[in-house]
């Protein structure tokens, strides 16, 4: 399923910087082996940083910290809201600064809650990339190279040197608070004007967040791995309401991916068109008789 283009408007994001005016556009053979070959080699890191789709609920919840009475006593008040959801569908554009390189994919996202993940990545009006992804599986199609992987989740792990796991994934994709998965991890919460930052150590990575306390909802989340000098920053900007109900998603996204001796990728995402509980959807990944697979390490 190829998505449509869309016009980018320039957000605010939280760093203060903007980003950088695209290149002028190369004719149009040469700009599609250009992109074709930058998605060739860099398609995994759009697999992972595909999607950040903030949407509204109906009903918003607080998320505790421990699972036990006594240790909910004892540890901070984390004051996020996350969101609710059965079904969403929603399409943007992205734009992408990896490997030396910069283009532009439209990207169609639909998920199912604690369920399914599919993402599509188009170039040029070219459905390059497809993935499906559940709590158990990770399957990813290359149509401009003919093959496809189908594996678990630690092939996502190896590819960027982190544990990443479906809820991760599943929380980065809906700008949510992402608690710690043990309830014995040490949790810290301090409030600094306007934000609320939380903080934790778990499986060697360092993870803190920064929640907006009049929204109560993520405004950025930084995970560093001390042993590898690998970080992943995600900022959530431009909030607005969803309708019906009024509830608050991010439009712009910006993440960046950071790894030792490697310049950062940064990719800058902007959503529209987000339908919530809609339709059932459906999850479309059948991969062709000639395509190869492949065991990536």
């Amino acid at each position: 399923m190829c998505c449509i283009s869309l016009a980018i408007r320039r957000r605010p994001w939280s760093s203060g910087s903007r980003p950088k005016r695209p290149a002028a556009p190369l004719p149009s053979s040469t700009a599609r082996s250009k992109n074709e070959n930058c998605m060739n080699r860099s398609w995994p890191l759009l697999l992972a940083l595909a999607g950040s789709l903030a949407l509204g609920a109906c009903q918003r919840r607080a998320i505790p910290t421990k699972s036990t009475a006594a240790a909910r006593s004892q540890a901070p008040e984390v004051r996020a809201r996350n969101l609710e959801f059965t079904y969403l569908a929603a399409k943007g554009k992205a734009q992408i600064n990896a490997n030396g390189e910069q283009y532009t994919a439209n990207l169609n996202v639909r998920m199912r809650k604690d369920s399914v993940i599919w993402v599509s990545a188009s170039f040029l009006g070219i459905e390059g990339i497809r993935a499906r992804i559940t709590p158990d599986s990770v399957q990813v199609m290359n149509k401009l190279e003919k093959t496809y992987y189908a594996g678990n989740f630690d092939y996502l792990s190896r590819q960027f040197n982190v544990p990443v796991t479906f809820a991760q994934l599943q929380a980065l994709l809906a700008g949510d608070y992402l608690p710690a998965a043990a309830p014995n991890v040490q949790l810290t919460a301090v409030e600094e004007g306007p934000v609320q930052k939380v903080s934790y150590k778990q499986a060697g990575l360092l993870v803190q967040q920064l929640i907006e306390l009049n929204r109560a909802r993520l405004q950025k989340l930084t995970v560093q791995d001390d042993s590898t000098k690998s970080s992943l920053d995600v900022t959530y900007a431009d909030f607005q309401p969803l309708e019906p109900g009024g509830q608050l998603f991010a439009r712009g996204v910006m993440l960046q991916a950071q790894q030792p001796g490697r310049a950062a990728a940064t990719v800058m995402i902007n959503y529209r068109n987000v339908d919530l509980d809609k339709e059932r959807l459906s999850f479309p990944f059948s991969v062709p008789a000639e395509y190869g697979r492949k065991n990536r390490k």
